[in-house]
């Protein structure tokens, strides 16, 4: 596995990556219709690219072939953490994250799915706050969880 930085032709290989996994892996903790509101297809292309250019954005590669991504913004909210399905539980979330945490300084905060929040608890992250947030008119249930550093 390579871990490199985002290059804005990789924009539609983790756009479907994005809408892949949340369809595959988070069908135990969201219903159908959340899924659909939280990752719509087609993805935003301009919008995601804009927003990977702004923050420092990790790409994860095997073989050529991009098996996860993530990105943090300069105050250490780690916005994105996505593995596709077929690459679950091989490090991979671990080793980008590792590197995200390690490109800013002071505490990192995170928005995690029901999904993800084991994942973030074993990095050390604690819950702030359960919340509900609309996405596209429907409520989805995320914790606001922070590290402290």
């Amino acid at each position: 596995m390579e871990i490199r930085q985002y290059r804005q032709s990789d924009i539609k290989a983790l756009t479907e990556l994005f809408y892949e996994t949340v369809h595959a892996v988070n069908t135990k903790d969201y219903t159908p219709e959340q899924l659909d509101a939280w990752a719509p297809a087609p993805a935003d292309a301009e919008k995601w690219d804009k927003s990977f250019r702004e923050h420092y954005t990790l790409v994860a590669t095997d073989e050529g072939i991009i098996v996860g991504f993530g990105d943090i913004d300069k105050t250490g909210y780690l916005d994105r953490l996505y593995v596709h399905a077929d690459y679950q539980r091989k490090g991979i979330a671990s080793a980008i994250c590792d590197r995200l945490e390690a490109s800013v300084p002071g505490n990192l905060t995170v928005h995690a799915s029901v999904t993800a929040k084991p994942f973030f608890e074993k990095r050390g992250y604690r819950i702030i706050k359960e919340q509900s947030v609309n996405r596209n008119g429907v409520s989805l249930t995320n914790f606001i969880m922070e590290k402290r550093r």
